[in-house]
């Protein structure tokens, strides 16, 4: 019998709480709702939480702030919601955090929905699995080294750096094919994001992240090097065991 997933809803308008929490119980969900920081803050205390959605407009709180904390200790799934189309820099920023969509309001909440589940498709295909003897178990590259069997990602200084599951499908992506060029479309089809769910933006967002955390400087990154007009290539080279 599957596993009832659990969401956290986080807005401090009660109307779209209550929205969004009668709408995704009827979809065989459990949602939580939260009015703030504390309520979230105390419901990923005491339960496990399959995915957020976060309000980055909070009356009393920076919802950019909140998803900054949650991805410092989780990795678990964000939505953020954004209140008008003006707010493209918190959007952004948002995404940069680690948060894995958003929408902007007002939205349906079929879309909502269509979202959840795409995100919740994505993380159960990431899912660790026993690897077999005849495929790879980790990659090493410019002093890094990425373990496929414990997704840790760790620096030239020895140092474990946090990835989310979009990063790691993305990195790993580019290590079964270093130099060589890839197109947003194949960098899409690498990280299982389809149709309606992929926009290229996406890939921009994550390569950008990527690059916070493996270039000295991002902006004239050596690893992960932009081709103009075809896509990304990973230029360093790449051991396999």
């Amino acid at each position: 019998m599957a596993t009832v997933k659990h969401l956290l809803i986080v807005d401090d308008d009660p109307a779209i709480r209550s929205l969004i929490v009668d709408y995704l119980s009827e979809h065989d969900f459990r949602v939580s709702p939260a009015a703030d920081g504390q309520e979230m803050a105390r419901i990923l205390a005491e339960s496990i939480v399959d995915l957020i959605i976060l309000d980055l407009k909070l009356s009393r709180e920076d919802g950019l702030h909140l998803a900054r904390e949650v991805r410092t200790r989780s990795e678990v799934p964000i939505i953020i919601l954004t209140g008008q189309r003006r707010e493209e820099v918190d959007r952004i920023l948002g995404l940069e955090l680690g948060a894995d969509d958003y929408l902007t309001k007002p939205f349906s909440p079929r879309e909502l929905l269509a979202r959840i589940k795409a995100i919740l498709r994505r993380v159960k295909g990431a899912d660790p699995v026993s690897t077999p003897t005849n495929k790879p178990t980790a990659y090493r590259f410019a002093g890094w080294e990425l373990n496929l069997r414990t997704r840790r990602l760790t620096s030239p200084a020895g140092e474990p750096v946090s990835l989310t599951n979009g990063e790691f499908n993305l990195l790993t992506v580019f290590l079964r094919a270093p130099q060589q060029v890839l197109s947003r479309d194949q960098l899409l089809d690498g990280i299982h994001l389809h149709d309606d769910e992929a926009y290229d933006r996406s890939i921009d967002v994550q390569i950008l992240r990527l690059r916070r955390k493996l270039e000295a400087n991002p902006s004239e990154p050596q690893l992960i090097k932009t081709e103009r007009g075809a896509g990304y290539l990973f230029a360093a080279t790449v051991e396999v065991f």
